[in-house]
């Protein structure tokens, strides 16, 4: 039985999948790791057909034309064997005593393997992730400790309340594989942000978490061509703008608070901040284009759910960065470039 499949894409990943991959071996037999070279021209196909040649038994190699990070995650979510599914991304690694703990505790769950026990095991997991500057030695942890009960399973109704700093994404999360495969979600392709979908969509297909505060997933920072700079977020801001619409209309949030009213606003702030981020970079742009655009975007906000809109534009952080005129644009990036300073985000 493979307690845990991992799913690493891989493009042109030469210089630094090795880490990746030897911190995830460490689970031996209980997990299986997909490669998923994504059309690399480099030697990351390579590499990866070694990894499978010396760890046939947890190592697949998956060669496939290049489609982008969301097509590796679809293709590795196709294959997973695992109870539960969680995706690394090839420059980011997790820590071997916080993910040795986590295993352990997935094999308590599901009672060593016996069928029996796999109805009451929690749906998500959710684990600290550290933003690491590995190059300025300089690391900050995001936890959930007010969020959710310690080691506790609870569910949607009984959690805290997130502060403005907390999100869930994908790097925190790990969820049973059944559950996202019954949520549908299937990201696409040549788009990069595509997490942000992954981390929302399941969400209300999730009856049980089970939170572990341990610092479980480094993700690295610190690279010039991460699609997380600022520079290239901007270069990129159709895609973060697609995907922040995909996002808004995936799941209806009023069918959500009905049964869940506690996610349904973590979820109306989740749009919220994506909203932001969007919003922040298209006046970062400063051409009249990009004003058109974020414009345009929160124009398709209205005509889908002219309800979510007016709460976004007016309750919510996101409203904060569609203030008009110059002085709220320039108010807008002050803020911005404050946060980013004391959350180290970027």
């Amino acid at each position: 039985m493979k307690y845990i499949t991992f799913t690493v894409p891989c493009y042109n990943s030469e210089s630094y999948m090795r880490r990746c991959i030897d911190s995830l071996l460490t689970g031996g037999n209980d997990v299986e790791i997909i490669l998923i070279n994504d059309g690399s021209t480099d030697g990351t196909a390579q590499i990866a057909d070694e990894y499978q040649l010396a760890y046939p038994d947890i190592v697949r190699a998956v060669h496939k034309e290049n489609g982008g990070h969301g097509s590796g995650v679809n293709k590795g979510l196709e294959l997973a064997r695992g109870i539960y599914y969680k995706v690394v991304d090839s420059d980011d690694w997790l820590d071997p005593d916080a993910y040795k703990k986590l295993l352990a505790r997935v094999k308590e769950f599901c009672g060593g393997g016996r069928a029996e026990f796999e109805e009451n095991i929690p749906d998500l997991f959710v684990c600290n992730y550290v933003y690491d500057h590995l190059d300025e030695g300089k690391t900050r942890s995001m936890d959930y400790r007010n969020v959710f009960p310690t080691e506790k399973l609870c569910g949607w109704n009984t959690i805290g309340h997130f502060r403005p700093s907390q999100y869930l994404i994908m790097h925190s999360l790990m969820f049973r594989t059944s559950i996202l495969r019954k949520s549908g979600v299937k990201l696409p392709e040549h788009t990069f942000y595509v997490d942000n979908l992954f981390s929302y969509q399941p969400l209300p297909y999730v009856e049980s978490i089970y939170y572990m505060d341990i610092d479980l997933y480094h993700y690295y920072l610190g690279r010039e061509d991460q699609s997380v700079n600022e520079k290239v977020l901007m270069k990129r801001i159709d895609q973060q703008i697609r995907v922040t619409e995909l996002v808004a209309e995936c799941v209806d949030l009023t069918e959500v608070k009905k049964k869940y009213p506690k996610l349904a606003s973590y979820m109306t702030r989740n749009i919220s901040i994506m909203l932001s981020i969007s919003s922040i970079h298209l006046l970062l742009i400063k051409t009249a284009e990009a004003e058109q655009k974020r414009r345009d975007m929160w124009g398709r906000i209205k005509a889908y759910n002219a309800a979510l809109y007016y709460r976004l534009r007016y309750s919510t952080l996101s409203g904060l960065t569609y203030l008009p005129g110059r002085l709220g644009g320039k108010l807008t990036i002050s803020g911005y470039r404050f946060a980013r300073k004391i959350y180290q985000f970027q």
